[in-house]
């Protein structure tokens, strides 16, 4: 029976729409796991999406591969539309060939890559493959290769994110490591360059999926994941969120949203968070939730390397980045992987054009050998680098402590932050007071201890440090902060400073690029 070319079409688009079958589709199902055009019609604006390339198939011909072909080859790609604003989307579909990546399948993913780059559109990867297509062989290596490349070409030019919806070994791992975001779901997203089987072969280890791999690994343990949510229509409404946060591309600016929240609104919660006790912890949370507006924080790397916060929010209806020191874990100290951590995010929204405020209570580096031997020297430095690279407006406000290099590396004045305050119960100097007096007045510590008055001497001796050096006001006499500021009047100062900065205009030398202690 001969079709009309109208019905021809239909045919194929009802072909290409079944991916692998209705067989493979409701397996997918029964996994908990959605199709690939289900996963891009939520998380895209309702009949926003446009397919591109919906007829391609593979070209190989090895092993009985030239008999089974599907319209697709295994990944969705097209364009549409998050909350009006526009996307580059593709979706690997697990039900061809298990979501593997042939040398057609990374050519759409090329093809949609290279539209993305020449039109500044954002690109959002839904990952689900089982790697690369062993029947193709070199052909599909090739392909992620070319991946690799336009991951690279495209970073810090087009925001990059990456949705891990299955599993995701060996070269698929890299693509999304280049990416700016990973999002990854609890229970079903996987990510190892080598899997269970081949651990235990080689190192005789013992491990689990999970364990090895898991959004609950990635998100605690090796900081490769940057959110995790607990089924995929959480991850799609989270991905809608975190793109809201963000310009389209490098020469665009985060949309700005209608503010209903005062710009003038007294921080009135800040000293209820604040302790009276210097070492006393708390949670920084409370201050960054008071400051923004209506309290909308999103963190991202949430669970690892827990002594720095890291996200976005608005002030005044303007995308902001959020870094700040945790008191709550580890005192707030910096070590290697709150620096690693840190460094990324003050990147990125260097590179996006989103301006900084950090939020400094830290009390120095963490000591130990495990630190320095695992470098939090180099580390460290990152995050310096990042900090001093950035020409996007900067933003301190030092809460509490601030002492020693760490004081220098958290965005101070020094390293070109663009306005520095600090609240009157701020302690500036190179170290705490209880071991600068072992050195500033051993002297007078030993009368003491001969004298049987240690205690006493020791708590004289801590007042008069603080009271010369561990406050604000030595800094704000050398200029080192602009202002010495009530907690109350955060929001209102940080607003007015982000008006001023709007326009802020800097570049630094000629250069090809600098080379970060990585």
């Amino acid at each position: 029976m001969s079709h009309t070319p109208i019905q021809e079409l239909k045919r194929r688009e009802d072909l290409a729409e079944l991916g692998g079958g209705a067989e493979r589709i409701q397996k997918q199902h029964q996994a908990g796991k959605l199709t690939a055009r289900e996963r891009v019609e939520l998380l895209l604006d309702s009949g926003s999406f446009v397919e591109t390339d919906k007829f391609v198939t593979h070209r190989c011909t090895d092993f009985g591969m030239e008999n089974q072909k599907f319209y697709g080859d295994g990944v969705v790609t097209g364009y549409g539309l998050i909350n009006g604003r526009k996307v580059c989307v593709f979706s690997q579909d697990f039900t061809v060939f298990g979501g593997s990546l042939s040398g057609a399948h990374a050519s759409k993913i090329c093809k949609l890559m290279d539209l993305a780059l020449k039109t500044g559109t954002p690109v959002i990867g839904l990952n689900d493959s089982g790697g690369a297509r062993i029947q193709e062989g070199v052909e599909s290596l090739g392909g992620y290769a070319e991946i690799f490349w336009r991951n690279v070409q495209a970073s810090g030019v087009i925001p990059q994110i990456s949705l891990i919806l299955g599993p995701c070994a060996g070269g698929a791992v890299y693509s999304p490591a280049i990416t700016d975001f990973i999002a990854m779901v609890e229970g079903s997203s996987y990510m190892f360059v080598t899997g269970p089987d081949v651990i235990k072969t080689v190192t005789h280890e013992e491990v689990t999926k999970e364990d090895l791999g898991g959004a609950d690994t990635h998100a605690e343990k090796s900081g490769v994941c940057q959110l995790v949510y607990p089924d995929e229509r959480a991850m799609f409404e989270g991905a809608r969120r975190l793109v809201d946060f963000l310009p389209l591309n490098n020469l665009d600016v985060a949309p700005r949203r209608k503010c209903s929240d005062p710009s003038d609104r007294l921080c009135n919660r800040i000293s209820e968070v604040l302790p009276d006790v210097p070492s006393k912890p708390y949670d920084i949370r409370g201050i960054i939730e008071d400051v923004v507006d209506d309290g909308d924080f999103l963190e991202v790397h949430k669970a690892y390397a827990a002594n720095i916060v890291v996200g976005f929010a608005r002030m005044n209806g303007q995308t902001v980045g959020i870094v700040a020191n945790q008191p709550a874990h580890l005192a707030g100290c910096l070590d290697i992987a709150a620096s690693t951590k840190g460094a990324r995010f003050v990147r990125y929204c260097d590179a996006f054009n989103i301006p900084i405020i950090t939020f400094v209570d830290v009390p120095g580096f963490l000591p130990g050998t495990s630190q320095e031997y695992g470098g939090i020297i180099r580390h460290g430095a990152k995050l310096l680098y990042a900090y001093a690279e950035a020409t996007v407006p900067k933003l301190t406000i030092i809460t509490r402590k601030a002492y020693g290099g760490a004081y220098d590396v958290m965005s101070s004045k020094h390293i070109r932050a663009d306005v520095n305050l600090a609240y009157p119960n701020a302690e500036i100097a190179v170290m705490g007071p209880d071991g600068a007096i072992n050195i500033l007045y051993r002297k007078e510590i030993a009368d003491a201890t001969k004298a049987g008055n240690l205690d006493e001497a020791r708590a004289k001796l801590v007042n008069h440090y603080k009271e010369t050096f561990a406050n604000p006001y030595k800094a704000a006499e050398l200029g080192y902060l602009d202002e010495v500021l009530e907690p109350k009047f955060t929001r209102q100062r940080l607003i007015q400073a982000l008006d001023l900065l709007s326009g802020k205009r800097e570049r630094g030398p000629s250069r090809k690029h600098g080379n970060i202690p990585l």
